[in-house]
């Protein structure tokens, strides 16, 4: 745990792992034509990977042009907070079955019609623990 001398720590893959759980929005991040782009979606960990649901349109595309992808999700409280950031390959869920689980388990938040389930398949992971303060004071000697 982070003390006032280190108000940020690493996380391990485990950590993360289990805070971005808990989670239930994130942003994902792609790139396409040399521009960035950011997303918020719902999503769901399944096992070690990131799954959510996405209609026909530019985030659908963005995926199809350049499947490499980064994704945050991070949480706070009035002593802390933490953040995670993934990077890895989006690929569509194609399987009927495996399509059937995730639809059951992860719903649109907006009313619309998502037919696509896209799962990240995590190369990296990086976590972080933050614990909130005053800024300290410059020793300037």
């Amino acid at each position: 745990m982070a003390t006032p001398t280190t108000p940020v720590t690493h996380l391990s893959e485990a950590q993360a792992l289990e805070l971005m759980a808990g989670a239930k929005v994130g942003r994902l991040a792609t790139v396409i034509d040399r521009q960035p782009d950011i997303f918020p979606v719902n999503f769901l960990l399944d096992g070690t990977s990131i799954v959510f649901r996405t209609a026909e349109g530019s985030k659908l595309l963005q995926l199809t042009v350049n499947s490499g992808v980064a994704f945050q999700a991070d949480g706070w409280n009035s002593d802390g907070g933490w953040s995670v950031v993934v990077k890895g390959t989006a690929e569509e869920v194609t399987d009927a079955v495996e399509r059937g689980r995730i639809e059951q388990a992860l719903h649109p938040w907006v009313p619309s019609v998502k037919t696509h389930v896209i799962r990240i398949v995590v190369a990296e992971i990086e976590g972080r623990r933050f614990v909130f303060g005053e800024e300290p004071e410059l020793d300037y000697t």
